[in-house]
């Protein structure tokens, strides 16, 4: 069984520079490590391929000239990982999407001339979300070229933080707003707001992947169909879910969340993901995962690997 994981983090010393929070030293050196160390660990969890990402939040709340600097680098760095060692690294683009077209020309760039297949991308570009009509270019050039985004967390707006997520110690505040819930409830709703806005129906290809689950839309999706009238979409919500949203455990390895999301969409809609560096499975844990599930030889190995595989083959060069 190889076994690809989609949601495999770094960054480079250029991009924690730029970010305003502090970084741990030990999780510094792990994510900007791409070499023997990155390698012991995937052997250790038994995970063959990493698609390297950008860490959140990437490059997406800078300004659009750093942000556009930052991006082509940062892609550089990708493909030349994945020249040195292309039997166990892919690689998602960093995308500057706070400068929509030039974010939609890197994107070309990186799928045709740097080989990475696709992007990884954030639910909004300072106080814009990104199913604005703005950042439309980047879906019409991921549709044009079939090459899937990777719709990742992200801090919660002051906003909603503040409202929602405080008033605990900073610690659990942290928490609360980010691993705990927050992170995951932004992301679903950015995945319905890009549904609601039409973004699908302008792109029908359009190929999004989404971590951790479905980032809970997926538990509640029957109660979201009733959405679907409101919005006079052509078709129900879940059917977004069915032909256009992958999704993946996100380094949460739950048996009871890989059925459930097997039952909702089924395992052809379903891929692999460790989190690395963020989560860590030792003793082979990331491969013990999938021998353990309950699945068909076929559906674990479309899970493990397959189903991506599929995905980057249909992917125009």
């Amino acid at each position: 069984m190889r076994t690809i994981g989609l949601e495999e983090h770094f960054a480079t010393t250029e991009v924690l520079q730029r970010w305003d929070a502090a970084t741990p030293s030990d999780l510094k050196r792990n994510l900007t490590e791409l070499g023997d160390h990155r390698l012991d660990a995937m052997n250790a969890t038994g995970l063959d391929v990493q698609v390297l990402s950008l860490s959140t939040p990437g490059v997406q709340d800078l300004q659009p000239d750093a942000a556009t600097l930052l991006q082509g680098t940062t892609n550089d760095t990708i493909a030349e990982v994945v020249r040195e060692h292309p039997d166990r690294f892919q690689g998602f683009a960093a995308l500057a999407a706070s400068a929509p077209t030039r974010a939609a020309r890197e994107l070309e760039r990186a799928v045709t001339e740097l080989g990475l297949n696709g992007a990884m991308v954030f639910p909004r570009s300072g106080d814009h979300t990104l199913d604005e009509s703005r950042f439309w270019p980047i879906f019409e050039a991921a549709a044009a070229l079939n090459a899937p985004l990777y719709l990742h967390p992200q801090e919660p707006v002051p906003g909603v933080r503040a409202a929602y997520y405080s008033g605990f110690t900073d610690t659990v505040d942290d928490a609360f707003a980010r691993f705990g819930v927050g992170w995951h409830f932004d992301t679903g709703v950015q995945i319905l707001r890009l549904i609601l806005a039409g973004v699908f129906d302008r792109f029908p290809n359009l190929q999004v992947i989404l971590g951790h689950w479905g980032e809970m839309v997926l538990f509640y999706l029957d109660r979201i169909d009733n959405l679907s009238a409101a919005a006079r979409l052509s078709r129900p919500i879940s059917d977004y879910f069915r032909t256009n949203v992958f999704v993946t455990p996100g380094g949460v390895f739950s048996q009871r969340y890989l059925r459930w999301a097997v039952d909702v969409v089924g395992a052809e809609r379903v891929m692999f993901a460790t989190d690395y560096p963020y989560q860590f499975a030792g003793d082979s844990g990331a491969r013990l995962f999938l021998e353990n599930a309950d699945l068909s030889d076929e559906d674990r190995d479309s899970i493990a690997s397959s189903n991506w595989e599929r995905l980057c083959a249909g992917i125009r060069r």
